[in-house]
């Protein structure tokens, strides 16, 4: 069935919003999995390499807090093929590095405009009809969470056909095409913000403060990020040892039923439409939450822990439309920079969850590991179940009206 798109944002762009969108995420991981074959390249320990490695992780961050806001004050088309052709650059210039202080600061580049992914769902988010909003979003959603799992799975393909150096060529020439599309594409509505951007930089952790909408969805998301990340971290690592032993190839293959769980969010955006947010929410964490318990027991059975892991990513995918689609909602005429907060917050959330997720596996074993995920998807549902609906409170509607006069 086709789904109906509103008459700004057509089916064949919110197509391309998501590819870019999948694309510019994913430019981040492919060196990951090949960090032994670059530190040989470059002769540094691993250790080091990894360092490196994570400026990828502090740039997206800077670029969630300094470039997805510009999409709501200038031209989105221009934006993101700026941001797109300096993606290239910068993944183009990793292919030529020579010491570990130069990977280090082209992949905090590349990490900063990986971003760009944030900056389409706002623009996605802004452009769309509010009752299409969470359809459209669950789309280039779809794109992003595609772009976190396959950067790996491709990127380890590459690098063990052509190498690291070939591999950063490759993606680069990809997002080259694509800022050339951007232009073509991307719609050219510029936002009705009127706050310069400096302005608009400094008012972001403000947000927090005066929206309780943007704080509850913000605190849940972070709590269901830690949890994805820290089961994604874990797995591998328990599965790398014994009594499994697998190769990182056949591990990567793991991350293909993650993959099918996408199919859920364009299903989520269209029942999210259709009965709200909470609800969906709702439903996607007590899926990931059941999904996790099973795996936490039945990591022997290979059959059990792929059904285990699509289920868990289609209910956190799903939770993650419905969730951002109440965030995009809180400012419709200018979503960028409650997107931006949204984010940041959620993006420390996984942070966290990377770093707990590999060493507890290490440590206390994968059955604590899981359950500690439980109890942070359980915490979201909490906070989700307990959540006021119907009219907002008297504060929070002063604040926005006095947010907005000063605009």
């Amino acid at each position: 069935m086709r789904i109906p798109f509103p008459a700004g944002l057509s089916g064949p762009v919110v197509l391309f919003m998501s590819l870019a969108a999948g694309l510019g995420t994913s430019a981040v991981y492919p060196l990951q999995p090949a960090i032994a074959e670059v530190a040989e390249s470059l002769g540094a320990p691993i250790s080091v390499v990894g360092i490196a490695l994570a400026c990828g992780s502090v740039g997206y961050m800077a670029g969630l807090a300094l470039l997805v806001p510009l999409v709501d004050r200038f031209a989105p088309h221009r934006v993101l093929a700026a941001q797109f052709a300096v993606l290239a650059g910068a993944l183009a210039a990793g292919a030529a590095v020579t010491t570990v202080v130069s990977l280090a600061l082209v992949v905090g580049v590349i990490g900063a405009c990986s971003s760009v992914g944030a900056g389409v769902s706002s623009v996605a988010g802004r452009l769309a009809l509010p009752g299409r909003r969470a359809v459209v979003l669950g789309m280039v959603t779809a794109g992003i969470s595609a772009g976190i799992l396959a950067g790996r799975i491709v990127g380890g393909w590459l690098v063990d056909e052509l190498g690291w150096r070939v591999t950063q060529l490759v993606f680069a020439a990809a997002c080259g095409l694509v800022a050339v599309c951007c232009l073509v594409v991307m719609p050219m509505e510029r936002g009705t913000a009127e706050r310069g951007y400096l302005a608009t930089v400094r008012s972001l952790p403000g947000l927090l403060v005066r929206y309780a909408a943007l704080r509850r969805a913000a605190l849940r998301g972070a709590l269901w990020f830690f949890a994805f990340c820290a089961v994604w971290a874990g797995i591998a690592v328990a599965l790398s040892a014994p009594p499994f032993s697998y190769s990182a190839e056949r591990i990567g293959l793991y991350a293909l039923a993650g993959l099918s769980g996408m199919l859920a969010t364009r299903v989520a955006g269209q029942w999210t439409d259709r009965v709200g947010a909470r609800r969906v929410i709702l439903l996607g964490l007590v899926l990931a939450g059941v999904a996790t318990a099973v795996v936490g027991f039945g990591l022997t059975d290979t059959a059990v822990t792929l059904i285990c892991l699509a289920v868990f990513d289609a209910g956190l995918f799903a939770a993650q439309v419905a969730n951002q689609s109440t965030v995009l909602a809180i400012d419709s005429a200018a979503p960028a920079r409650f997107n931006s907060v949204y984010m940041l917050v959620y993006f420390v959330g996984g942070s966290l969850g990377t770093a707990f997720g590999a060493a507890a596996v290490e440590w206390f074993g994968w059955l604590f590991t899981t359950m500690v995920a439980v109890t942070a998807i359980a915490l979201a549902a909490a906070l989700t179940g307990t959540e006021m609906t119907g009219r907002r409170s008297y504060a929070e509607s002063v604040s926005e009206a006095i947010e907005r006069k000063g605009r």
